[in-house]
């Protein structure tokens, strides 16, 4: 072991010392004094170093990346039991399972005697860097012990002057960025349970990297655990483990489990770490869809842009101007119902009801689009007539208080429960199969997460089950759909949500879901291609919700599908929120370079091609940078809101590249592997690099 790790006799004084040792049988003394050391597990790239007391270090292709300090602990009432004595270790090769080949180790560890933990550290050959923790604490005592939570895999990623970027999986009501850089005093809990009423859930990753090398921690449960991830900074670095606060009482004998988590060294930003999330995941059963609608990667026109107080002749009377700048998708927003819940259509928009609704839907497609419909489950308005005949229905908390969805002053319904769930695929049946609409945009904050239910109708085994279910709520809606039509589009957009990764086999099409900005486009953008592939179908959202209100260079840039919601010829005259200035209709101008952009998009299908995320780090390359392979072109996109110097092109194969702004059409020159672009810009530059005659790529 390095001489930097305590020895055991200092370490076993140590622990002497500060009292967390007690008497223990002499048995587990001779067992002690048989112990190694220390242990090193490394498969080359990842190497993580326990001392004689389980402090443990990180280490990336030889070099110590963390300090060495506690991964793991269990809370007690009196403090953090944290300090181990090493019992022993054994290495054998790891168990047939989806992961592949590898080699599991096994340590074990006490703690006075009276608390050992059991862990199993697993590296897989298909996975360098990476480790699969394996973790329960057992009472070896005769007396209960009282828990007030655990960490594991948790680790100060040592500060460099460059500083850090983190991503975090959770989500919370500011609707703050995915990706953030790390100042002084940032502490962000990263809980995956809510955070607010309606605000919950996402993917139970965290990573912190720095411009050389970055940690990820999250849990690979098929199911969403109620745990943190969380990330804060720290004198000497930036801490990120995994955490669980539930309180409960160990009994003598009994094992506390925890989450089956990974911890991975690796470089680049969060995408490589998030891409072998994935892998991992649809290993274990859990993916998106494989077969992806080819209308799912339409661009899309949306009718939000005359808000609530919409009226069908706006819809009508837009359509040809949309179908004619080439979006496919016309999709029916929030307003055509009377209210959250009941779903009954609006009769002063629609005075035949259903027959209306199917009329609607044909008028989209005899005009050459596709219709979506805008829903938003599992909300319930006060005062509707579900409310008063299936009161059972409501989720509620442990003082019997209902679950609130803010946006539209409703409570929410338990997804766990079954009636929910028959009501919710008897609505799919009558908008798919009655009225003919060809998707769903299923929208809400709400629709993350949901609190643990309490409501004694609906004889759950434990609370939780409303927040684990969720996933099968989602994922009974979309076979529901599919069933009914096998080409329609389910979309899931959780307003300024964190995504949670286990509702994502439930939808084959995703937006940025209401950014606040053009960053968000692009990082979430960049995140979606790691966690559903790198052909995700993910839309840049409304692009009127970018810089500028006419972004579609970052929609573009990242491979996404763009997406509208202009109205023309003229705005609404009653609009249910301030307009910005200028509004949404459609002028001369915009439409000009609205034209533009889609026809690229159309022509070159970037959304399709592979999104290489690995070539460029978000946070510390200049300007940012990403880069698309389709069709043997490599498709680059730069961002800064100025630039004047070389730019790295960076995955170009053996020969030469002819270069075009892809925009443009200017040439730029040529490039070969390992080149660079001499360029100025203002905002965006994308650069089309395809080989040249007589090359080979």
């Amino acid at each position: 072991m390095p001489s930097s790790f305590a020895t055991r006799r200092t370490m076993l004084k140590s622990l002497m010392a500060s009292g967390a040792m007690i008497a223990a049988p002499t048995t587990g003394a001779r067992a002690w004094a048989a112990a190694p050391k220390g242990v090193r597990i490394s498969d080359g790239t990842l190497t993580i170093d326990f001392d004689a007391a389980m402090q443990s270090r990180v280490s990336y292709a030889g070099k110590p990346v963390t300090s060495s300090a506690a991964g793991a602990a269990l809370l007690t009432g009196g403090g953090a039991i944290d300090r181990f004595l090493l019992l022993d270790h054994a290495e054998t090769a790891a168990a047939k399972g989806p992961h592949g080949p590898g080699r599991q180790h096994r340590i074990r560890a006490t703690a006075g005697g009276k608390l050992e933990l059991d862990l199993r550290v697993t590296l897989f050959d298909r996975y360098p860097g990476l480790a699969l923790y394996e973790a329960g604490f057992r009472n070896t005592g005769s007396t209960p012990i009282p828990v007030a939570g655990w960490r594991l895999a948790t680790h100060d990623l040592l500060a460099r002057p460059e500083g850090a970027w983190t991503f975090a999986g959770a989500s919370h009501p500011d609707r703050r960025d995915w990706v953030q850089r790390v100042k002084p005093g940032f502490d962000q809990r990263n809980f995956m349970g809510m955070n607010s009423s309606d605000y919950g859930g996402g993917t139970p990753v965290s990573v912190v990297w720095r411009r050389d090398v970055g940690l990820a921690v999250g849990h690979v449960e098929t199911v969403p655990r109620l745990v943190s991830l969380p990330v804060t900074a720290q004198p000497g670095g930036t801490r990120v483990g995994i955490s669980g606060d539930e309180q409960t009482v160990l009994a003598p004998g009994a094992t506390l489990k925890l989450p089956a988590t990974f911890l991975m060294a690796h470089t680049g930003d969060h995408f490589r770490p998030l891409d072998a999330y994935r892998r991992i995941m649809a290993e274990r059963g859990l993916a998106a869809p494989a077969a992806i609608p080819e209308s799912s990667y339409a661009p899309i026109w949306c009718a939000w842009g005359y808000e609530r107080n919409f009226t069908t002749e706006q819809v009508y009377g837009t359509l040809p101007k949309a179908k004619a700048l080439g979006f496919e998708w016309a999709v029916l927003d929030d307003g055509w119902q009377t209210s959250e819940g009941d779903w009954k259509v609006d009769r002063t928009k629609f005075p035949r009801g259903d027959a209306d609704m199917k009329a609607f839907a044909d008028r989209i497609k005899a005009d050459g689009m596709r219709p979506r419909l805008w829903l938003a489950p599992l909300a319930v308005d006060p005062g509707t007539d579900l409310l008063r005949d299936h009161p059972d229905m409501l989720l509620l908390d442990r003082s019997g208080a209902r679950q609130t969805v803010t946006w539209w002053d409703a409570f929410t319904l338990c997804p766990a429960y079954p009636p929910v769930i028959d009501y919710h695929r008897a609505l799919v049946r009558r908008i798919i199969g009655d009225w003919g609409y060809d998707g769903l945009k299923l929208d809400g904050q709400h629709l993350n997460a949901v609190a643990p239910c309490y409501n004694p109708a609906h004889n759950h085994g434990r609370p939780e089950e409303s927040f684990e279910k969720l996933q099968d709520f989602w994922k009974a809606i979309y076979d529901e759909a599919l069933s009914i039509n096998p080409e329609a589009v389910v979309e899931i957009c959780p307003c300024g949500d964190s995504f949670a990764f286990h509702n994502i086999p439930a939808m084959n099409n995703t937006p940025a879901s209401d950014p606040t900005s053009s960053w968000q486009v692009r990082s979430k953008g960049k995140t979606f291609k790691a966690l559903m592939g790198p052909s995700a179908p993910y839309a840049g959202d409304h692009v009127e919700l970018s810089d500028g209100r006419n972004d579609f260079a970052s929609t573009y840039g990242i491979g996404a599908i763009p997406s509208t919601k202009f109205t023309w010829p003229a705005d609404t005259t009653r609009p249910t929120d301030k307009l910005p200035p200028g509004g949404y209709v459609l002028t001369p101008q915009k439409e000009a370079l609205w034209r533009k952009w889609i026809d690229l998009y159309r022509a070159n299908m970037l959304s399709k091609g592979e999104y290489l995320g690995g070539l460029y780090d978000i946070g510390f390359d200049k300007p940012e940078g990403h880069a698309i392979e389709k069709d043997g072109a490599l498709h680059y996109a730069f961002y800064a809101d100025k630039w004047d110097g070389p730019i790295a092109l960076r995955g170009l194969g053996e020969g030469r590249y002819t270069l075009t702004d892809g925009f443009t059409g200017a040439a730029l020159g040529t490039a070969s592997r390992g080149g660079t672009l001499r360029a100025s810009f203002e905002h965006f530059l994308l650069v089309r690099a395809t080989p040249a005659a007589g090359s080979a790529a």
